[in-house]
């Protein structure tokens, strides 16, 4: 057995407390040992100066979309899907989607991120990036009928459930799956009331955008007399190991079948204020018991992957929505960003504890912003940066040491990234 020590630091522990100590990780089985007063390792993390805590969890993105950073913003999400976003990813191939999916990679190991959740397609291209690289991930094939003949929607369909079976469990267990309608208005209700139940007898989780914009809301409504989330629910798509993405305009009706069902919220902050979506209810939602979890969504709308960027997005837009400077605390936000994330995609990760997942994030303390520390957790919600990151760690795994990217070539993902994203806006253009 070999193992690696995380030694010389603070430790962030599940209750949100900061002593110091020590990580014994397994390296083969890719969990954590001890924490604490630990024995010595076979290899050694320098930790000093810096807090531990557990690897950040993006619970929702769409990682090959690195490829339209800052190619059409200032828009509201259905004029930019349609006349922008949907034509672009029409010319993607499937080496494009590995490029945009691995530049995606090198930003999340940079910022901390050890574990994420992603609908695309290409999936199977997006998978190798991850076993690349070492991450841990819930990946999806996205689906979505309007504008399709039915056989080309059926067949979409199809792929999920398909991609979802064949990759689960790919990576060395590292990546997990589900089947992914892109929302509830983009996907016909024949198609969900089929493919639902097909998961389900195949155990598939599922992944899809709700309640994201009143555009969603509101015909939904009009039409049937009641909220999404109950027409969901009518469908059997609200299982505690499912999770939904956004859930801006959802109500205290909603929120109680959310945490009767168990389903997570996953809440992206920066994509809701710059797509002008909403504020998400994050504070109603927590108290009446709805696990929430943090997501960037995808660089096109946000426009990086720095989930500490959501952490302090999340803290502050909560206390707006609320009207309540104490809403969505720091350690709320916290929290979000690493346990609920992981409770959202079925991780054992997100808590620095024996015999979780050895996924860790080294923040380094010593910068100007982070001085003085009169309190770490405020410190990460309110000032730290994906740039503080000094170490990242998955599944036993070290994937950068002092700021440097070990499995994947950076320079060389960012010249084929760019390289390809400008072919791209070419042929879209």
């Amino acid at each position: 057995m070999s193992t690696l020590r995380v030694a010389g630091g603070r430790l962030l522990h599940p209750d949100r407390s900061v002593t110091e100590g020590d990580v014994l990780v397994d390296q083969g089985d890719g969990e954590i040992l001890a924490v604490g007063d630990v024995p010595e390792g076979d290899e050694v993390l320098d930790a000093e100066g810096c807090l531990v805590v557990p690897g950040l969890v993006n619970a929702h993105c769409h990682a090959a979309m690195t490829l339209l950073r800052g190619y059409a913003d200032d828009k509201p999400l259905d004029a930019w899907l349609r006349e922008d976003i949907w034509p672009a990813e029409g010319e993607l191939t499937a080496d494009d989607v590995r490029a945009g999916a691995e530049l995606a990679l090198v930003e999340m190991i940079r910022s901390g991120t050890t574990a994420f959740a992603d609908m695309y397609f290409h999936v199977p291209e997006i998978a190798a990036a991850v076993g690349e690289a070492g991450l841990r991930a819930r990946l999806g094939h996205g689906v979505v009928t309007v504008g399709k003949d039915d056989g080309d929607a059926y067949r979409d369909n199809e792929e999920s459930v398909e991609v979802a079976r064949e990759l689960d469990g790919a990576a060395d267990g590292r990546v997990r799956t589900a089947y992914m309608p892109h929302s509830l208005t983009t996907v016909g209700e024949e198609y969900l009331r089929e493919f639902v139940g097909e998961a389900r007898e195949h155990g598939i989780p599922l992944h899809f955008h709700a309640n994201e914009t009143r555009d969603e809301v509101d015909p939904l409504v009009e039409e049937r007399g009641e909220r999404p989330l109950a027409y969901a629910d009518d469908l059997g798509m609200l299982t505690e190991a499912d999770f939904v993405a956004h859930g801006v305009h959802t109500d205290a009706t909603e929120h109680g079948l959310l945490a009767e069902r168990g389903t997570s919220v996953v809440h992206c902050p920066a994509s809701n204020m710059k797509l002008a979506s909403g504020m998400a209810p994050v504070q109603a939602m927590r108290e009446a018991g709805v696990n929430v979890a943090l997501g960037t969504d995808g660089a096109a709308s946000n426009n990086d992957l720095d989930l500490f960027d959501e952490l302090r997005d999340a803290a502050m837009l909560g206390k707006l929505a609320a009207d309540d400077a104490s809403a969505v605390p720091a350690a709320a936000a916290v929290e979000m960003a690493t346990a609920g994330g992981a409770r959202a995609l079925g991780f054992d990760s997100g808590r620095i504890e024996a015999g979780a997942n050895a996924d860790l994030a080294v923040v380094d303390f010593s910068a100007p912003h982070l001085t003085p520390v009169h309190d770490h957790v405020s410190n990460l919600a309110y000032a730290a940066t994906g740039q503080d990151v000094r170490h990242t760690v998955c599944d036993g795994d070290v994937l950068m040491r002092d700021r440097e990217v070990l499995p994947l070539d950076e320079a060389a993902v960012r010249e084929r990234a760019a390289s390809r994203a400008a072919a791209v806006a070419e042929r879209a253009d």
